[in-house]
């Protein structure tokens, strides 16, 4: 996500609110990183300088550029929170290098360290829902920074850091300008069952439209019904029936837990329209048309002007080109909302915005979206067809023997010929185990380093290696630190 500020404390602030964490946990997150780096992601530990001959500008290019190869082992500590430990290094530098990115560059190191604090179980859970800055501040000074210096002195000083943290930005909010909108539900709702699962209020204003797919052709009310149990832990802002009528499931002001991301919910409303219960997932007439209505109501309501889709993966996620609508598929392994929904994204942009005023209403195809169907990926003028859908890729090379389907990076994804299993050394020990093949999965924790049965693959992005399932069921690891055996 872009940073916005015109300072690294402020881009760190709004950074870390806008990923879910609440004002306390992010001052308290902050007054650890201010004292470990004073908010500068190029940071070299100062007593390291002279031993090394580098200042933070010539250590962070030479590590970019490779004339300086020792940044793993060198013991000194760099960045925001002053990594230190090998392994820690090694990560930092292997993401910086999979983003693309300078191994100092704020917004990545931002990137990593949520992703790292992912690994200690409960940490970031309390950073999202604390409402005291020490007890946030105690908890990663004792739990993921573990200075030399743990005692009651240090604890005061980081968590006066954060206090002042939350002062400065959380307190300005509550009582300024910039304090949340006053929000309203739609008058569309014929059927109100408010779902106890929800985050109260939303953290982020409501600038994003994300439309679901039940499965199951129910009516608002039953819709609704659904997401009463407290054991569901799910619901959504709005159920559109299969009779077009309309329930209120989560309020406007409140997150709904919908599209497996914490940080869409809270920007997002979401939607989940009655379907059929196999693909592709179509919806009636009467909930299409609702459907319209209703977006096109909480976009007059909202302040939205323009509905933005694209069928580019990283335009949506990352809310490039004024893209403001997203899909469960995005954030999670599943096809939500189906091929029917998914398809009209853009048909539905182009209504709501004729409705609105508008025009336009979605950004052409990413070059990364398309799956080429051929019989080699050298051989291009075999191709027979390039798809959004990989579903529809599939299909196609199902009709053609002899072909296959290839992505953006000349790997072919299908068919896929019969896997078998490998054996694998990992060395390092804080690599974490996922319950999906990527990033974005939860962990499960650090796998030791030993020999492993990897006995299922699945493609990873840009330069990853990909990832592989174990055989004992423990989840799945990066392949980027297995070492074949």
């Amino acid at each position: 996500m872009p940073l916005t500020g015109t300072t690294n404390e402020q881009k760190i602030w709004n950074y870390l609110i806008a990923k879910g964490l609440s004002p306390c946990g992010a001052a308290g997150l902050m007054g650890n990183i201010q004292a470990e780096s004073g908010f500068s992601s190029t940071n070299l530990q100062n007593t390291y300088e002279k031993k090394l001959g580098y200042t933070d500008a010539t250590y962070t290019a030479a590590v970019d550029n490779g004339s300086y190869t020792n940044f793993i082992h060198d013991g000194a500590g760099y960045g925001l929170c002053q990594w230190t430990f090998w392994s820690l290094k090694q990560a930092l530098l292997a993401y910086a290098k999979s983003a693309g990115r300078s191994v100092g560059d704020l917004e990545m190191q931002l990137d990593y360290l949520l992703e790292s604090l992912a690994g200690y179980k409960g940490l970031l859970d309390l950073l999202k829902t604390t409402d005291t800055v020490k007890a946030a501040s105690d908890a990663v000074l004792l739990n993921y920074e573990r200075p030399a210096d743990q005692g009651e002195t240090a604890k005061a000083k980081r968590a006066g850091f954060g206090q002042a943290i939350y002062d400065k930005y959380a307190k300005k909010q509550e009582g300024s300008a910039n304090k949340m909108p006053s929000y309203t539900n739609s008058p569309l709702v014929t059927v109100t069952m408010l779902s106890p699962n929800r985050s109260s209020p939303r953290n982020h204003a409501l600038d994003t439209i994300t439309i679901h797919c039940f499965v199951g052709q129910v009516t608002a009310k039953r819709g609704c019904e659904v997401f009463l149990p407290t054991s569901r832990q799910a619901s959504c802002n709005y159920v559109v029936g299969k009779d077009g009528d309309i329930g209120l499931c989560t309020e406007e002001k409140d997150r709904s837990w919908c599209t497996s991301s914490s940080e869409n919910d809270n920007r997002a409303v979401t939607i989940e329209v009655a379907s059929d219960t196999v693909e592709p997932y179509a919806v009636t007439d009467k909930a299409y048309a609702a459907l319209l209505n209703l977006v096109t109501d909480i976009c007059r309501r909202n302040g939205i002007k323009k509905l933005v889709w694209s069928t580019n993966k990283n335009e949506r996620m990352k809310h490039l080109n004024g893209c403001n609508m997203t899909v469960h598929r995005d954030y999670a392994n599943k096809s939500c909302p189906g091929t029917y929904l998914y398809e009209r994204h853009g048909a539905i942009a182009a209504e709501v915005n004729k409705r609105l005023g508008a025009s336009g209403g979605s950004t052409p195809a990413g070059k990364d979206t398309l799956y080429r169907v051929r019989k080699t990926w050298a051989d291009a003028g075999s191709q027979i067809g390039a798809y959004t859908l990989l579903d529809n890729a599939k299909r196609s090379a199902d009709a053609h023997p002899g072909y296959s389907v290839f992505d953006e990076n000349g790997k072919a994804i299908y068919p896929v010929a019969a896997f078998s299993p490998y054996t694998v050394r990992i060395s390092i020990r804080d690599l974490y185990i996922r319950s999906g093949p990527g990033k974005g999965y939860a962990s499960r924790g650090f796998i030791s380093p030993g020999i492993y049965t990897i006995v299922e693959e699945s493609p990873g992005t840009g330069s990853s290696t990909g990832w592989g399932k174990l055989k004992s069921g423990a989840g799945w690891v990066s392949l980027d630190y297995c070492t074949r055996v």
